[in-house]
Protein backbone atom coordinates (compact mmCIF):
# COMPACT_ATOMS: atom_id res chain seq x y z
CA UNK A 1 0.00 0.00 0.00
CA UNK A 2 1.03 3.27 -1.37
CA UNK A 3 0.54 6.83 0.15
CA UNK A 4 -3.20 7.48 0.54
CA UNK A 5 -4.01 9.61 -3.09
CA UNK A 6 -2.70 12.54 -3.66
CA UNK A 7 -6.17 13.84 -4.54
CA UNK A 8 -8.37 13.76 -1.35
CA UNK A 9 -7.87 16.05 1.73
CA UNK A 10 -5.91 15.57 4.21
CA UNK A 11 -8.49 14.05 6.46
CA UNK A 12 -9.75 11.72 3.43
CA UNK A 13 -6.04 10.67 3.41
CA UNK A 14 -6.16 9.44 7.10
CA UNK A 15 -9.19 8.54 7.33
CA UNK A 16 -8.27 6.36 4.10
CA UNK A 17 -5.30 5.10 6.63
CA UNK A 18 -6.80 4.53 9.91
CA UNK A 19 -9.33 2.31 7.80
CA UNK A 20 -6.89 -0.31 8.43
CA UNK A 21 -5.91 -2.56 11.35
CA UNK A 22 -2.57 -2.55 12.55
CA UNK A 23 0.68 -0.33 11.91
CA UNK A 24 0.39 1.95 8.93
CA UNK A 25 2.80 1.53 6.45
CA UNK A 26 6.04 3.24 6.33
CA UNK A 27 6.87 5.00 2.77
CA UNK A 28 10.46 3.73 1.81
CA UNK A 29 12.95 6.50 0.60
CA UNK A 30 12.48 7.36 -2.96
CA UNK A 31 8.71 8.37 -2.29
CA UNK A 32 7.92 11.81 -3.09
CA UNK A 33 5.97 12.45 0.11
CA UNK A 34 9.12 12.43 1.63
CA UNK A 35 11.02 15.07 -0.15
CA UNK A 36 8.31 18.15 0.09
CA UNK A 37 7.95 20.03 2.78
CA UNK A 38 4.69 19.34 4.99
CA UNK A 39 2.00 21.72 5.41
CA UNK A 40 1.94 23.34 8.91
CA UNK A 41 -1.11 21.93 11.35
CA UNK A 42 -3.57 24.72 11.36
CA UNK A 43 -6.86 22.42 11.81
CA UNK A 44 -7.02 20.10 8.89
CA UNK A 45 -8.14 17.34 11.16
CA UNK A 46 -10.55 17.58 14.08
CA UNK A 47 -9.38 16.98 17.32
CA UNK A 48 -10.98 13.62 17.14
CA UNK A 49 -9.36 12.17 14.21
CA UNK A 50 -5.84 14.12 15.19
CA UNK A 51 -6.05 12.07 18.28
CA UNK A 52 -6.53 8.96 16.71
CA UNK A 53 -3.94 9.69 14.26
CA UNK A 54 -1.74 10.73 16.53
CA UNK A 55 -2.24 7.37 18.05
CA UNK A 56 -1.77 5.10 15.01
CA UNK A 57 1.68 7.30 14.85
CA UNK A 58 2.75 6.28 18.17
CA UNK A 59 1.62 2.20 17.60
CA UNK A 60 3.29 2.30 14.24
CA UNK A 61 6.34 3.89 15.73
CA UNK A 62 6.68 1.37 18.63
CA UNK A 63 5.93 -1.34 15.85
CA UNK A 64 8.56 -1.08 13.69
CA UNK A 65 10.26 -0.51 16.40
CA UNK A 66 11.76 3.08 16.21
CA UNK A 67 12.25 6.02 18.61
CA UNK A 68 10.14 8.53 16.28
CA UNK A 69 7.35 9.09 13.25
CA UNK A 70 7.05 11.58 10.90
CA UNK A 71 3.70 11.77 9.23
CA UNK A 72 4.64 12.65 5.81
CA UNK A 73 6.43 8.97 6.82
CA UNK A 74 2.88 7.58 6.45
CA UNK A 75 2.13 9.56 4.02
CA UNK A 76 0.42 12.69 5.55
CA UNK A 77 2.41 16.11 4.44
CA UNK A 78 1.62 17.78 7.88
CA UNK A 79 4.01 18.99 10.35
CA UNK A 80 2.88 16.47 12.87
CA UNK A 81 5.37 13.61 14.32
CA UNK A 82 5.76 11.49 17.69
CA UNK A 83 8.73 11.00 19.76
CA UNK A 84 9.09 8.13 22.36
CA UNK A 85 13.46 7.12 23.58
CA UNK A 86 13.31 4.79 26.94
CA UNK A 87 16.91 4.92 26.08
CA UNK A 88 17.54 1.36 27.16
CA UNK A 89 21.20 1.19 26.96
CA UNK A 90 24.46 0.75 28.99
CA UNK A 91 25.32 3.80 30.99
CA UNK A 92 28.76 4.31 28.70
CA UNK A 93 26.72 4.53 25.71
CA UNK A 94 24.20 6.77 27.15
CA UNK A 95 26.75 9.36 28.69
CA UNK A 96 28.85 8.87 25.33
CA UNK A 97 26.59 9.78 22.99
CA UNK A 98 24.79 11.93 25.52
CA UNK A 99 21.02 10.08 24.94
CA UNK A 100 18.82 10.65 27.57
CA UNK A 101 15.03 9.13 28.10
CA UNK A 102 12.31 10.83 26.25
CA UNK A 103 8.51 10.35 27.22
CA UNK A 104 6.13 10.48 24.35
CA UNK A 105 5.90 13.29 22.83
CA UNK A 106 3.94 14.88 20.14
CA UNK A 107 5.38 17.35 17.79
CA UNK A 108 3.28 19.90 15.89
CA UNK A 109 4.92 22.64 13.87
CA UNK A 110 8.00 21.96 15.47
CA UNK A 111 11.15 23.97 14.73
CA UNK A 112 14.26 24.47 16.53
CA UNK A 113 17.40 26.58 16.07
CA UNK A 114 20.90 25.58 16.55
CA UNK A 115 22.49 26.26 19.66
CA UNK A 116 26.39 26.70 18.93
CA UNK A 117 28.20 25.69 15.84
CA UNK A 118 28.94 22.29 16.89
CA UNK A 119 28.12 19.28 15.14
CA UNK A 120 27.69 15.38 16.65
CA UNK A 121 29.00 12.11 14.96
CA UNK A 122 26.61 9.13 15.95
CA UNK A 123 25.06 6.07 13.98
CA UNK A 124 21.69 8.04 12.65
CA UNK A 125 18.81 5.63 11.03
CA UNK A 126 15.25 6.34 9.99
CA UNK A 127 11.94 3.92 9.37
CA UNK A 128 11.89 4.99 6.23
CA UNK A 129 15.55 4.22 4.89
CA UNK A 130 15.27 -0.22 6.68
CA UNK A 131 18.38 -0.84 8.31
CA UNK A 132 19.48 1.72 10.65
CA UNK A 133 18.32 4.37 14.99
CA UNK A 134 18.46 8.06 14.89
CA UNK A 135 19.19 11.65 16.71
CA UNK A 136 15.08 11.81 17.43
CA UNK A 137 13.89 15.57 17.43
CA UNK A 138 16.15 16.93 14.26
CA UNK A 139 15.42 13.99 12.01
CA UNK A 140 11.38 14.34 12.89
CA UNK A 141 11.26 17.59 11.81
CA UNK A 142 13.74 17.44 8.82
CA UNK A 143 11.54 15.03 7.79
CA UNK A 144 8.58 17.70 8.20
CA UNK A 145 10.91 19.67 6.15
CA UNK A 146 11.61 17.30 2.60
CA UNK A 147 14.82 16.25 4.22
CA UNK A 148 16.29 13.09 4.86
CA UNK A 149 19.01 12.04 7.10
CA UNK A 150 21.39 10.38 4.33
CA UNK A 151 21.09 14.25 3.20
CA UNK A 152 23.31 15.00 6.15
CA UNK A 153 25.94 11.82 6.20
CA UNK A 154 28.96 11.54 6.01
CA UNK A 155 28.55 9.27 2.77
CA UNK A 156 31.72 7.04 3.71
CA UNK A 157 29.89 5.85 6.61
CA UNK A 158 26.60 4.55 4.95
CA UNK A 159 27.17 0.63 6.22
CA UNK A 160 25.03 -3.09 5.66
CA UNK A 161 23.46 -3.95 8.86
CA UNK A 162 26.67 -6.39 9.33
CA UNK A 163 29.19 -4.01 9.14
CA UNK A 164 27.21 -2.06 11.59
CA UNK A 165 26.93 -4.59 14.04
CA UNK A 166 30.64 -4.91 13.47
CA UNK A 167 32.04 -1.17 13.66
CA UNK A 168 29.37 1.22 14.97
CA UNK A 169 28.43 -0.85 18.29
CA UNK A 170 30.82 0.95 20.15
CA UNK A 171 29.75 4.09 22.36
CA UNK A 172 31.65 6.57 20.27
CA UNK A 173 32.00 6.71 16.42
CA UNK A 174 35.85 6.81 16.01
CA UNK A 175 36.53 3.24 15.27
CA UNK A 176 34.29 3.45 12.53
CA UNK A 177 35.55 6.21 11.17
CA UNK A 178 39.07 5.84 11.18
CA UNK A 179 38.44 2.28 9.25
CA UNK A 180 35.94 3.57 6.85
CA UNK A 181 38.51 6.45 5.87
CA UNK A 182 36.51 9.90 7.09
CA UNK A 183 37.11 12.50 9.84
CA UNK A 184 34.53 13.37 12.58
CA UNK A 185 33.47 16.59 13.27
Amino acid sequence: MGAPSEHASLAEQVEELLGTDGPLPILAAGDPVLRRAAEPFDGQLEPALLARFVEALRVTMHAAPGVGLAAPQVGVGLRIAVIEDPAPVPDEVRVARGRVPQPFRVLVNPRYEPVGAGRAAFYEGCLSVPGWPARIVQHETDHLDGTLYLDRAELRSLASGEAVAERWAQPTPERAAAALGFDLP
